[in-house]
């Protein structure tokens, strides 16, 4: 259970035609929300809008869920992170993620396999930087450094820049029982995505079980104000039917498992049949209400208030909210949870 939530937004991937959401998080910094997180997939990525908004901001966290494993290096990502943090004050937190094997394999063309000790040693090397201990070292077998090959002439090298902090926290975003034990394990925080805040404790309680004191459970919950429910509901369902038909192979989609797991096993299957068939609109309206209507924070702000109690009884931490773009509504949403 969670005495205090905290309060993030979630402003989503950098797309075509993008709208800037500086002003968006510049109210979120003046109502004292305590982060903005960005996202990527296989077009924009996620450091460049965050250092856009980190130029225009001075206090508020700045997020990454999630900066892909495979799209960098760990030595790039390390360099990406201790750069955006030297420049913003100590401010960012680095949300990683496998990805799945189509993205991985299909866009950043390198093998998907044993994403769990590939971010195990990922993490690792970040660390190794960061610290500035010494020459970063890996034995691999995932990014042996130095590389066992090429020129033969690779050696040890030290970061020539002082990091502003030794530490910078690390989340993973992770929906797999393994995946998220090694977030509880290694590192400071843990992204969940489609998360039903009654089922945290039944479906993850074991993977959790290690966490230390302190871990952070940073859930993205798509929140809508407005008197229509059915639209709002027709909203939310619009991700998740993406995730579950499009995101990952028809044999291998991690999204699919986690709505599997959450007890919607047979419809989000039908789900998937649909989107993979080309009729997204009839695979939208076969995602379930109740389903729907259990990850995210919909209707008026009245029953806003009372599911917002699910939250603070669930061992979530922080609320990403996904959707609220102007000041009244983050501020009405902000006093509901702030109480």
């Amino acid at each position: 259970m969670t005495a205090d939530l905290k309060l993030g937004i979630h402003v989503g991937y950098w797309q075509r035609d993008p709208e800037d959401h500086t002003e968006t998080v510049l109210a979120a910094e003046r109502l004292g929300y305590d982060s903005v997180f960005t996202a990527e997939a296989y077009g924009s990525d996620a450091f460049t809008p965050l250092t856009w908004y980190a130029a225009r901001t001075s206090r508020i966290s700045l997020g990454t869920a999630v900066v892909q494993l495979s799209a960098r290096t760990p030595a790039a990502t390390a360099m990406h992170a201790l750069t955006l943090d030297a420049l913003s004050g100590g401010r960012v937190i680095l949300g990683l993620g496998a990805s799945g094997p189509q993205v991985v394999e299909g866009w950043y063309g390198v093998p998907f396999p044993k994403p769990l000790a590939r971010t195990r040693e990922y993490i690792d090397i970040l660390r190794q930087v960061w610290r500035r201990e010494e020459p970063v070292t890996s034995a691999g077998p995932h990014y042996p450094l130095p590389f066992p090959g090429g020129a033969g002439l690779g050696k040890p090298l030290k970061s020539i820049v002082h990091p502003a902090r030794p530490e910078i926290p690390v989340y993973l975003g992770a929906e797999g029982p393994k995946n998220v034990a090694l977030a509880a394990e290694i590192a400071q925080g843990w992204l969940p995505m489609f998360i039903d805040p009654a089922q945290v404790d039944t479906v993850f309680g074991d993977s959790l079980a290690g966490r230390p004191d302190g871990f952070e459970i940073a859930a993205t919950v798509t929140a809508i104000v407005t008197d229509d429910l059915d639209a709002a509901l027709e909203f939310a369902k619009v991700p998740l039917a993406f995730y579950i038909g499009g995101m990952g192979a028809k044999d291998r989609n991690f999204h699919l498992d986690l709505i599997g797991r959450l007890g919607y096993g047979e419809q989000a299957a039908r789900v998937q049949e649909l989107f993979l068939a080309g009729r997204r609109d009839e695979a939208i309206r076969a995602v379930p209400d109740e389903l729907a209507d259990s990850i995210s924070l919909l209707g008026p702000l009245g029953r806003i208030k009372e599911r917002l109690q699910l939250w603070r009884d669930s061992p979530v931490t922080t609320l990403l909210l996904g959707g609220p773009k102007d000041e009244p509504t983050l501020r009405a949403l902000r006093d509901l949870v702030r109480g």
